[in-house]
C-alpha cells in the first residue's frame, strides 16, 4: 500500500427522470459549479462540483436517529445526500421556492449545526446543513 490514498474523487451518480429540471435545481439554484457536460446518442450528463466530498456510513439505528433529530420521524432510504451551505435557512427556503419538498425546517441538533431535510429532483432526500459556533 502506498503512501497516496487510492480513491482520488467520490462520485455520486443521479439518474433524474426530468435532467432538466434537476440540472436547474442542482446548478443554478444550489450553486453547483458545472465542470462539463456530455452527451451520448440517449442522453447527457452534467458534472456538477460539490466542494469537498465524503462517505458517510451510518448503520440504520444512527440513520433512524439523524432522521428523527431532523424531521422527527424514521423517512430516509438508503441514501440522503447532506450538503454543508453557509446558511441552511436561507438555502431551505431558495430550494423549496425552486421545487423542493421541504420536509422539514432547520433544526438545532445536538451536534450543533442548524439541519434541514428536503425531497429534492432525482428522488434524493437532502439534508442542507450549516455549522453553528460554540
Amino acid at each position: 500500500m502506498s503512501d497516496q490514498p487510492a480513491v482520488r474523487e467520490l462520485r455520486l451518480v443521479v439518474t433524474a427522470d426530468d435532467y432538466d429540471a434537476a440540472l436547474h435545481f442542482y446548478r443554478d439554484v444550489l450553486g453547483l459549479t458545472e465542470r462539463g457536460a456530455f452527451s451520448s446518442p440517449d442522453g447527457r450528463v452534467t458534472i456538477l462540483d460539490a466542494g469537498r466530498a465524503t462517505l458517510e456510513l451510518a448503520d440504520p439505528g444512527h440513520a433512524a436517529f439523524v432522521d428523527d433529530v431532523e424531521v422527527g420521524r424514521r423517512v430516509a432510504g438508503h441514501i440522503r445526500v447532506a450538503f454543508r451551505v453557509d446558511d441552511s435557512a436561507a438555502a431551505t427556503s431558495e430550494l423549496a421556492a425552486a421545487g423542493a419538498e421541504v420536509m422539514a425546517e432547520p433544526t438545532r441538533t445536538p451536534w450543533n449545526s442548524l439541519n434541514s431535510r428536503l425531497e429534492g429532483p432525482g428522488d434524493l432526500q437532502l439534508t442542507l446543513f450549516t455549522e453553528l459556533d460554540g
